[in-house]
């Protein structure tokens, strides 16, 4: 017998018989050849291409729009496995609006001194415009994608929070449309739960926000900075698919204390903007007076109760990674409750004894700055040159405020096609949580992000990674 796995493995545990959310699925996987799924991977390629599922990556003068990768193995969830996550997610997100609610009005958790008063002062993503507003419905994070890594049987670990506007729905999507297409006889014996009413939950969702101005069925539409944004495909697909319209900065303006929206028969009012642009470029009236892509006086209007913005300015704080440290304490402060789904343990560089510790186990960690994303600015330890690591120390003592580390965890790997056969892959997961004024609502599924790379932790589709289908099984 060989030694056991280093790593939890989705499909076969560590290292054991295949796990029972994957039985059926490895039973059909016997019966299918390797050249067989070798082609329709192929298919599934020639399909995304077709369709223009594609993300634009900053920065890079050719090729800067890619198909992301997706891989047909899908990623399995038992459902007494998906309940027990929806349980934390749905506590988390609750805990994330109270404190939303709490830091732009009394503050309680900052005079309890349950979090420090700087971190939130001090922090780019807090809005003062945003002090003693009550946005529509109370409703601060309407979309939240919470990042999930898994070390082990029942070990599920939140690796941060996407308050602002989190992105990859239209690949939860249309992953699975493909896997629809390419295998419909899985999914007539493998009773898999269906994702594919996410746009018409969301449409309810936002619908459900309608500011007091609203009068009759609510108006939506989803704002986009256009069509060079990274994530432009999704705003387009978000909007067919939820039957609105999609929305540039010139198609809106303020008339009669609305927001009105450009149409064939003139101008008429919006009630809810699903809005996929940056606080800073939002309102050049309130924000960056530069940006050309906002809406001159929105902000007035939201304020004013003419409009509601979805996710509300200001939730950005809550993706902080500083902030996330201290998420355990801000689910208990305001659930009263220890949190069900865990934190990755993190240290935090403006703490005198912590930075010392991280610079003396760079080669170890992961470091990230506080306000990354995307997987940019950030150390994976132990897969970094001697030279990179240098150059990293000089940045870190430089501005340790701007770092957060993290210790470099044994994530869950499953199955990834190759030309040589399966081989496992790092992965992480995404579920896609709507909040309104009725409840909190969690698809069952998510995006799956799968390190392509072999050893590799980085699944971001900015750093090469890709994606996978996310089975979430019915009760039996």
């Amino acid at each position: 017998m060989g030694e056991a796995p280093e790593f939890f493995d989705e499909m076969q545990g560590f290292g054991g018989s295949v796990r029972a959310p994957y039985a059926g699925y490895e039973a059909w996987l016997r019966e299918v050849s390797q050249k067989e799924l070798l082609k329709k991977s192929k298919d599934a390629y020639d399909f995304f291409r077709r369709t223009g599922i594609t993300f634009n990556v900053y920065g890079e003068a050719e090729a800067d729009e890619r198909l992301i990768p997706f891989d047909l193995v899908p990623r399995i969830i038992s459902a007494q496995e998906w309940a027990n996550l929806v349980r934390g997610i749905e506590q988390r997100v609750k805990a994330i609006n109270a404190f939303l609610h709490d830091i732009y009005h009394r503050q309680e958790i900052i005079r309890a001194g349950r979090v420090p008063e700087r971190l939130i002062r001090e922090n780019d993503a807090f809005q003062p415009k945003m002090i003693g507003f009550d946005p529509p419905g109370g409703i601060y994070t309407h979309i939240v994608g919470v990042d999930l890594v898994r070390t082990g049987p029942n070990e599920f670990y939140v690796l941060e929070d996407n308050a602002r506007t989190p992105s990859g729905v239209s690949y939860m999507l249309e992953n699975r449309e493909t896997m629809l297409k390419m295998f419909p006889e899985l999914f007539s014996h493998i009773k898999v739960r269906s994702v594919q009413q996410y746009p018409t939950m969301l449409r309810r969702s936002l619908e459900q926000c309608a500011p007091m101005a609203c009068d009759g069925r609510p108006t939506v539409a989803v704002l986009t900075p256009g069509i060079h944004n990274s994530a432009y495909f999704e705003h387009a697909f978000l909007a067919d698919q939820m039957g609105v319209e999609l929305v540039e900065g010139h198609d809106l303006r303020v008339a009669d204390g609305r927001i009105a929206m450009r149409t064939t028969r003139g101008f008429e009012p919006v009630d809810v903007i699903y809005r996929r642009i940056d606080d800073d470029f939002l309102d050049p009236l309130n924000f960056r007076p530069d940006s050309l892509l906002g809406v001159a006086g929105i902000l007035d209007i939201y304020r004013s109760g003419g409009i509601t913005i979805a996710n509300a300015p200001g939730t950005g704080i809550a993706d902080d990674k500083a902030i996330y440290s201290y998420m355990p304490e801000i689910v208990e402060f305001y659930t009263g409750q220890k949190p069900i789904l865990q934190n990755v343990p993190t240290w935090r560089c403006t703490e005198k004894d912590a930075l010392a510790y991280v610079l003396d186990h760079l080669d170890e960690l992961v470091v990230k700055e506080v306000h990354g994303s995307g997987g940019y600015g950030m150390l994976v330890g132990p897969a970094a040159s001697r030279k990179e690591i240098a150059a990293f120390r000089k940045k870190l003592e430089a501005r340790p405020g701007n770092y957060i580390a993290q210790p470099t965890l044994a994530l869950s790997t499953v199955p990834v096609l190759t030309k040589s056969g399966l081989a496992p892959r790092h992965v992480d997961l995404r579920p896609f949580v709507l909040v309104s004024p009725a409840g909190v609502e969690v698809t069952p599924g998510g995006l799956t992000r799968v390190a392509m790379k072999k050893g590799s932790l980085v699944v971001n589709s900015s750093q090469g990674g890709g994606t996978k289908d996310t089975w979430v099984l019915k009760e039996d």
